[in-house]
């Protein structure tokens, strides 16, 4: 059963950071397109950022130039370091993978391009 853990959420003031983490259990992440979604209250969920199995990541242009996505494909573990956090930033982020295109990934960040999920970790940023 593949099973993604993510972890790293918590509560931050404004202009803090963030390191988010997600492991493949019992999953490879080898030759998985990997991305960062989140979802707040009374929204629908969000691509956040992706990366391919070449470390060619893309962003939301919200999050350009302040989150940064990556890879360890020996530890098997996808990363999200989230720096100068707004209110805005506030959600449930989710880790998902896909290998649909072997390790390469869509240009756009779309949640129906991911076939497995993390649980979701909470990030909550007060002002």
């Amino acid at each position: 059963q593949v099973q993604l853990v993510d972890s790293g959420g918590g509560s931050v003031q404004a202009g803090g950071s963030l390191r988010l983490s997600c492991v493949g259990a019992q999953y490879t992440f080898s030759g998985n397109c990997l991305g960062w979604f989140r979802q707040a209250p009374g929204k629908e969920r969000e691509g956040v950022a992706s990366i391919t199995m070449k470390y060619n990541p893309t962003y939301a242009d919200s999050v350009k130039g302040r989150f940064t996505i990556s890879r360890d494909n020996a530890k098997n573990t996808l990363y999200l370091q989230l720096n100068s956090l707004k209110p805005d930033d506030t959600a449930m982020y989710y880790c998902a993978a896909d290998p649909k295109l072997r390790g390469d990934c869509y240009a756009v960040i779309r949640e129906r391009d991911f076939a497995y999920w993390g649980q979701g970790t909470q990030v909550t940023v007060s002002s």
